[in-house]
C-alpha cells in the first residue's frame, strides 16, 4: 500500500515538472507561424523584383526593380496545401535525412560502431574531456573549407556512443557536432556555397579578407570548445544536471559492453567500406556538387553492403533501415512542415517586400550601425531563407549597393552576411539540417534552446564587435 502512495506520489511530482517545464511541441510552433504567414499576406503590400541571370545560370534579384503588384493574399486552400506543397518542394532533403538514419542503423546493427566506440573510449578514459576539442577542430576546419554543415549529420551519430560512454551527455555529442560546425560555416575561409556566392554577388576577389577572418574563426571556435568542455565536465560531474536529465538514453543502451572484443574479419571489411563511403561523399560533395538525392543513393548503396559484408542478412537490413527511419522521422518531417512558411509568403507575393522592406531599414540607419544592422536583417532572414546560397543571391545584391552608399565596405557587409545567416542555423526550426541533427541525437527542440542560448549570446557579442573593427580599419 504504501509502495503504490509512493509510486503515486512520484508520478505526481513528475507530472507536475512536466507542466511547469512545457513548452509547445515544434510543430505546434511551426503551424501557428505558418498561421501568421498566411495572415501577413493580407496585411503587406504583395510586391516583387525582377530577377537577373547571372553566367553560372543562378538568379539573382536586380536591387531597383521592386514594384508593387497586384495582391495574392493566402485563402483557406492555399493555407490547407502549404505543408503538403512544403514537403512536395523538400521532398529530396526529407528523403535524404530519412536514408541517414537507416543507414547508421545498419552500421550500428554490425557491431562495427560499438568496437570503436569501446577502443576510444578506453583511449580517453583518463582524459575524456580532451576528446571534445579533438573532435571539434577537425569538424570546424573541413567545415570553414568546404561549407557542408550537413556532415554534421554524419559525424553526430557516429561519436554519440562514444561521448555517453565517456559519461557526457546527449547533449555534449549535439554540442560538440553542431557548435564546431556552425563555427566553420559562419565564419568561411573558402565555403563556397556562403562566402562564394556572397562575394562572387558583391564583385570582391573570391575568399579574400582570409586574414581577418582566420583570427575571428579562432575566437569563435575556442568560445564554442569553452563552451562545450565546461558543461561536459558539469554533467559528469553530476548527470542530474543535463539538459536531458531522465531521457532515455537509447543510443548508450544499444551500445552495449565491448571490453575484450576484438573485430571480426567481417567486421573489419565492413569498417573499410564505411571509409570508402565516406571518401566518396566527400568527392561527390567537393568535385560534383552533390546534394541530398545523390547522397540519398549513397546512404542507401553503404547501408546495404556495409550490411551484407557485415554478415548482416537482407531482412535484418531491412529491419535496421524501418529503425532508423523511425529514429530520424521527427527531423524529417520539421523540414517539410516549415518550408510551408516560405510557400506561403511566396503564394502571398510578399517575401521581395520584406526583403525590400529590410534594405531600406538598413538605409535608414546611421552609418556607424549599420554593419550591425546587416548582422541582424540577416539573422532575421534566415528564418524565411535557411539556405546560405539562396538568402545571399537575395539579399546582397541589395546589402553591397547599401555598403557603398553608408561608407561600409563590401568586404564588411559580407562578413555581416556570414555572421547573420551562419549563427542562427543552431536556433530556427527551419534549418533542416540542425533539426534532423536533434531527432539523431534524441533531443527535443526546446531543450536545445535551453542549452545553446548562452554561447548565441556570446557569439552574437563578439560578431558585433569584429563588425565594428572590421569598420573601422576599412576591413577589405
Amino acid at each position: 500500500m504504501k509502495e503504490n502512495e509512493t509510486n503515486k506520489t512520484g508520478t505526481k511530482e513528475q507530472e507536475a515538472k512536466e507542466k511547469k517545464s512545457w513548452m509547445p511541441h515544434i510543430f505546434a510552433v511551426l503551424f501557428f507561424i505558418i498561421i501568421l504567414a498566411s495572415l501577413a499576406s493580407y496585411i503587406i503590400p504583395a510586391g516583387e523584383f525582377e530577377r537577373v541571370t547571372m553566367e553560372d545560370g543562378r538568379e539573382i534579384i536586380d536591387p531597383g526593380t521592386f514594384e508593387i503588384v497586384e495582391r495574392t493574399p493566402v485563402g483557406i486552400f492555399d493555407f490547407m496545401f502549404a505543408i503538403p506543397t512544403g514537403f512536395i518542394e523538400t521532398a529530396e532533403i526529407v528523403f535524404g535525412i530519412l536514408m541517414i538514419g537507416g543507414m547508421f542503423a545498419v552500421i550500428e546493427r554490425t557491431g562495427i560502431i560499438s568496437l570503436g566506440v569501446g577502443k576510444l573510449a578506453n583511449t580517453f578514459s583518463n582524459r575524456g574531456l580532451w576528446v571534445i576539442p579533438i573532435l571539434m577542430i577537425p569538424f570546424a576546419i573541413i567545415t570553414t573549407f568546404t561549407g557542408q554543415i550537413e556532415l554534421s549529420l554524419v559525424y553526430l551519430p557516429a561519436i554519440l556512443p562514444l561521448m555517453l560512454r565517456l559519461g557526457f551527455d546527449k547533449v555534449t555529442a549535439a554540442g560538440a557536432v553542431l557548435i564546431s560546425t556552425i563555427a566553420g560555416f559562419a565564419v568561411a575561409l573558402t565555403a563556397p556555397a556562403n562566402l562564394g556566392v556572397s562575394q562572387s554577388i558583391s564583385q570582391l576577389p573570391l575568399y579574400s579578407g582570409m586574414g581577418y577572418r582566420i583570427v575571428i574563426l579562432t575566437i569563435i571556435l575556442l568560445t564554442g570548445i569553452l563552451f562545450v568542455v565546461r558543461y561536459a565536465k558539469k554533467v559528469r560531474s553530476n548527470p542530474e544536471l543535463s539538459i536531458t536529465y531522465g531521457d532515455n538514453d537509447s543510443a548508450h543502451e544499444a551500445m552495449g559492453d565491448t571490453d575484450g572484443q576484438k573485430a571480426t574479419t567481417r567486421q573489419k571489411l565492413a569498417s573499410l567500406v564505411v571509409l570508402i563511403a565516406f571518401g566518396v561523399l566527400l568527392w561527390g560533395l567537393l568535385q560534383h556538387g552533390w546534394y541530398f538525392r545523390e547522397l540519398s543513393g549513397l546512404y542507401i548503396m553503404t547501408g546495404i553492403i556495409v550490411g551484407v559484408v557485415g554478415g548482416l542478412g537482407i531482412s535484418q537490413i531491412s529491419e535496421s533501415f524501418v529503425q532508423g527511419f523511425k529514429n530520424i522521422l521527427l527531423g524529417a518531417m520539421v523540414v517539410g512542415i516549415a518550408r510551408g512558411v516560405a510557400v506561403v509568403l511566396s503564394d502571398g507575393n510578399i517575401m521581395d517586400t520584406i526583403i525590400y522592406a529590410a534594405g531600406n531599414l538598413v538605409e535608414a540607419m546611421p552609418s556607424g550601425v549599420t554593419a550591425t544592422i546587416m548582422l541582424i536583417v540577416q539573422a532575421l532572414l534566415n528564418f524565411l531563407i535557411p539556405s546560405g546560397s539562396g538568402q545571399a543571391m537575395v539579399t546582397m545584391p541589395i546589402m553591397s549597393g547599401l555598403a557603398d552608399l553608408s561608407g561600409v565596405t563590401r568586404q564588411t557587409a559580407v562578413l555581416a552576411f556570414l555572421f547573420g545567416d551562419g549563427f542562427s542555423n543552431i536556433f530556427y526550426p527551419t534549418s533542416g539540417y540542425f533539426m534532423a541533427a536533434l531527432a539523431i541525437a534524441g533531443i527535443k527542440w526546446e531543450k536545445w534552446i535551453k542549452f545553446i542560448w548562452p554561447l548565441l549570446l556570446i557569439w552574437y557579442g563578439l560578431a558585433i564587435v569584429f563588425l565594428f573593427i572590421a569598420q573601422f580599419m576599412n576591413y577589405s
